[in-house]
């Protein structure tokens, strides 16, 4: 009877079997004599949708998303881009039931590619999702948008305005996409199901399915209404509010003070680790100065510097709130052998924690380890 089953991907104890997936943990399936799971003929006997079912939907993902994504544009003021292809996913993406419940699991990270032109001539570039997941909220989406020209900010700029949210507005789609497209190849008709319990489960999955469907179709014109909302809290400065927290990191470099302080300031090693042309004063720039790295993701003004010790900045990501800045304090305190990079953050927006962090560790400190020799990277 269980020569059919794929014995890597099940195992037997006392009539039980367990289902190993890469995003869910060991699921029991119990199993009657004439009822089991086969990975190649999904379930050949599943009364009322009782069992644990799931399918591999990586390549369907694929090509979802070439289709969906691949060929989105956006055209102003003379600058122009489009996805040019979907270069690289990577994850998991499965559609799965039990008793009568059916649910997607994904998580995804996602690389398309991009082509256009500006005012300087033709670009190309990418976006990244880092994360898809199953649990993303429409508005926790991130995107990094990069352009491999550093005389393309025009389109960069426009990809951000223009680009992503149409990508927004397809990945929100995704899971509930997925359902539908493969509910009918795991789960029964309800009008075959004689237990009301599952029949109870399915009807108020496909119910939810649809209702998250209309509020996804009636989402456009709310959200510029919150935009402008959003816009209009201010401050008595005039300045937007956020919530806002701090971070703390403290990276070490194995050099001293005085050279990581040449590093963080001079033109020349800030174009070298950040791979961009920054715009700063030469060194040793002013207090008060302003600075764009990264092709402008990355803006502010040096409040206060105190040579081989401390930089102060008013800093912000491009795509905050106009006029909100995060104050960044960095203190250089050097030791035998190496130095220790005290970095601190106030007034981060609620959300962004991990984002600023993930790419100053990114992005600053293992680009200046990796160009210079500064330390180790792991």
């Amino acid at each position: 009877m269980f020569s059919s089953l794929n014995s890597s991907t099940l195992q037997t104890s006392c009539g039980i079997f367990w289902k190993h997936t890469s995003l869910q943990p060991r699921i029991p399936i119990y199993l009657a004599s004439t009822h089991f799971y086969s990975l190649s003929k999904m379930v050949v006997n599943n009364p009322n949708n009782w069992h644990w079912v799931d399918k591999n939907c990586m390549e369907w993902a694929k090509k979802y998303l070439a289709e969906k994504v691949g060929g989105l544009s956006a055209e102003e003021n003379g600058a122009q881009v489009a996805v040019s292809s979907v270069s690289s996913v990577e994850g998991d993406v499965e559609v799965c039931q039990r008793k009568g419940k059916m649910i997607s699991l994904f998580d995804l990270r996602i690389v398309v590619d991009l082509s256009g032109s500006g005012a300087d001539g033709s670009v190309k570039g990418s976006i990244t999702i880092p994360e898809l997941a199953y649990d993303t909220e429409k508005d926790e989406i991130q995107f990094d948008v990069s352009v491999y020209e550093t005389s393309g900010d025009d389109v960069r700029l426009l990809a951000k305005r223009k680009l992503v949210p149409q990508l927004r507005d397809v990945l929100s789609h995704f899971g509930a996409d997925l359902i539908a497209a493969h509910a009918s190849d795991i789960q029964m008709e309800s009008d075959r199901v004689n237990s009301v319990l599952t029949k109870q489960n399915q009807e108020g999955v496909k119910a939810k399915t649809e209702a998250k469907t209309q509020a996804q179709k009636k989402e456009a014109p709310q959200t510029k209404t919150e935009t402008k909302a959003a816009k209009t809290e201010e401050t008595p400065s005039g300045v937007p509010r956020y919530n806002t927290s701090t971070l703390h990191l403290e990276p070490t470099f194995n050099t001293t003070a005085e050279q990581l302080y040449i590093t963080l300031l001079d033109p020349q090693r800030v174009a070298a680790w950040s791979r961009s042309s920054p715009q700063m004063e030469a060194f040793p720039p002013s207090e008060g100065s302003e600075f764009r790295l990264f092709g402008g993701s990355i803006r502010g003004r040096f409040t206060r510097l105190v040579a081989n010790e401390r930089i102060t900045q008013d800093w912000r990501l491009e795509d905050w709130k106009q006029g909100h800045y995060a104050q960044l304090d960095i203190q250089l305190k050097q030791g035998a052998g190496e130095t220790t990079m005290v970095v601190k953050w106030s007034g981060i927006p609620i959300g962004e924690e991990d984002r600023v962090r993930g790419n100053f560790e990114e992005y600053y400190v293992r680009s200046i380890k990796i160009v210079f020799g500064f330390g180790a990277v792991l």
